[in-house]
């Protein structure tokens, strides 16, 4: 919320049960989390006694009736709490006027505070975002919930008084400010997808505009115009349709097809709302149904998470036949995996994390290879000659082919094969079977038969010629090297440090935020497994990390050649 820049309200839950203590959370909530906060409540009562609350800003006390607390009551504060209310009233008065200067005067010339005046400061302090009001109740018998509710109401922004941007796809991504009124354009941003009864429901955010249902939107992610059918106001599981929506309701529409994050305009321009780059997936499972009638749902599971999730992606692998599933960590795949059992009643076996693994070549090879195969009727001939090396470094392409080839040594139709044969063979290298990357093979000479050479040898001789003169070429494998971020209290530094260069990360970075730590490291990603679990057990749960794919860098020498007798290990084995 720090981040996003989000104001908000605290409300603390269980009130009703042993050992509540609303006053202590609210100073934890001060000393650690550094909340500039204050109880705008007070409850009647705790533990099993608690039967109400007493507003400080409207002086009122609330009881809730009713076997679902839905009746409530005001009443005046009772006697025996009032002094309590006036001390713990001064305290949010003091609290607001410190980040409210209008308060503030009224405060220190011991001026009475109207509740409307209080309301408006702490309004005001919460949407600049420089405190925090906290409610209280047990939200389980509905305690609480109604005054919390109108202070969402009271205290929070409404749209208008909020700063949304989109990015403009024209002009480079360029930030534009969103009026949030809905006489602008229509931009609205779907960010939740679910699978209703009648298919898939897409919950949409209006950040300005109107979206009226049999109106045409267009999606700017895949260009594709799309008529509104049904549009829809959700509460909760209950559905209400309505005819059109507003900048700053949350609508949803059925069968529109689209993916988590999309944005959806009037087609006049071309906004998103957040930025179209998905970042690389860094981590891939195998996964397959225990049982084999259930595919249809294990699919049609596996379709429905990779159009929620554009982080999430599946594949096929085709030297095991496996399903892989690929996501940025280990806990993003565990809860899909959990999803396909809980969503679909489809069991899931799941393989090892498989790290997606790279190679490259170190140094320019020559090869010369004929492919000759002469058996009754036609043969089989073609001969190539060149070299392949590595690409400069910092280009963009991952694979590069270059025909230098002067005259018609091998004619020019059969120019395409012999790339495709090169292609075909990066795929996979032959250290552990991962594709070539930065890699560019020049052909400079080669020979052709009359009768006997065709697409199909010249492509052969392409892949044989790439194998034998890799090894030459000094190939290095590169592995996944994440950009991780550690959030821990300061004791347990030295700790996290030591256990990051176990795991043969490179630190680049020290901050201190209030009494957090934040260690920058670079760390390979196959040392990264587990890392949440010991990350906990070594902060006693307070520390969090995040990581991100950086680059793929060359493994040491000792690990590649683990690397490489453990797949030599597993090939005669499947």
């Amino acid at each position: 919320m720090r981040r996003y820049e989000v104001p908000r309200l605290a409300f603390i839950n269980k009130l009703d049960r042993m050992g509540a203590d609303p006053w202590k959370v609210l100073n934890q909530a001060r000393s650690k989390l550094r909340h500039h906060s204050a109880a705008v409540q007070v409850p009647i009562g705790l533990e099993e006694q608690f039967k109400g609350l007493v507003d400080l800003v409207q002086l009122k006390a609330y009881y809730f009736l009713g076997s679902n607390g839905e009746k409530v009551t005001a009443e005046e504060v009772p006697a025996d709490m009032e002094a309590l209310v006036t001390e713990k009233r001064r305290e949010l008065i003091e609290m607001v006027s410190e980040v409210d200067d209008k308060l503030a005067e009224a405060f220190l010339s011991d001026e009475p505070i109207s509740p409307e005046d209080l309301e408006a400061a702490v309004r005001r302090a919460t949407v600049a975002r420089k405190f925090i009001p906290v409610f209280m109740g047990s939200a389980f018998k509905n305690k609480g919930v109604q005054p919390l509710l109108d202070g969402v109401l009271n205290y929070l922004p409404c749209p208008v008084e909020v700063s949304n941007y989109a990015l403009d796809q024209t002009k480079n991504e360029e930030k534009i400010a969103l009026s949030g009124s809905p006489d602008g354009r229509l931009v609205a941003l779907a960010f939740k997808l679910e699978e209703g009864r009648f298919g898939q429901l897409t919950y949409l955010r209006i950040y300005e505009g109107v979206i009226k249902k049999g109106e045409f939107i267009v999606n700017v992610n895949t260009g594709k115009r799309i008529k509104v059918p049904r549009l829809v106001r959700m509460h909760s599981n209950e559905m209400e349709d309505i005819q059109e929506g507003h900048a700053g309701q949350i609508v949803a529409v059925f069968g529109v097809d689209c993916a988590s994050g999309d944005t959806f305009t009037d087609g006049s321009i071309k906004y998103t709302m957040t930025s179209m780059n998905v970042p690389e997936p860094v981590m891939s499972l195998a996964v397959q149904p225990v049982s084999k009638d259930s595919g249809g749902q294990f699919s049609k599971a596996l379709n429905r998470f990779q159009k929620e999730d554009p982080t999430f992606r599946v594949g096929l692998d085709p030297e095991s036949g496996q399903t892989i599933i690929s996501g940025m960590g280990e806990l993003h795949l565990d809860i899909y995996v959990e999803r396909i059992r809980r969503e679909y009643k489809v069991d899931a076996t799941v393989g090892k994390p498989r790290v997606n693994f790279r190679e490259t070549v170190t140094q320019r090879a020559e090869f010369d290879y004929l492919h000759k195969k002469q058996t009754g009727g036609q043969g089989q001939y073609g001969r190539v000659c060149g070299y392949i090396e590595p690409l400069p470094p910092g280009s963009t392409a991952k694979f590069e082919f270059e025909n230098i080839i002067v005259g018609q040594a091998i004619p020019s139709n059969f120019i395409p094969a012999i790339e495709k044969g090169f292609r075909e063979a990066a795929n996979s290298g032959s250290l552990i079977g991962h594709p070539v990357e930065n890699v560019r093979v020049t052909l400079t000479d080669g020979a052709s038969h009359a009768v006997d050479s065709s697409e199909l040898a010249f492509k052969l001789a392409a892949i044989y010629a790439f194998r034998k003169c890799y090894t030459a070429a000094r190939p290095v494998i590169l592995e996944p090297v994440m950009l991780v971020e550690v959030k821990v209290p300061t004791e347990f530094q030295g700790t996290v440090g030591g256990d990051i260069n176990k795991r043969k990360g490179i630190i680049v970075g020290n901050d201190q935020d209030g009494d957090d730590s934040i260690i920058t490291a670079h760390v390979p990603l196959n040392n990264m497994f587990g890392y949440s679990t010991s990350l906990r057990s070594m902060t006693q749960g307070k520390g969090e990390f995040t990581m991100e794919y950086k680059e793929h860098s060359p493994v040491s020498n000792d690990v590649q050649m683990q690397l490489v007798s453990n797949y030599k290990g597993s090939k005669p084995a499947e």
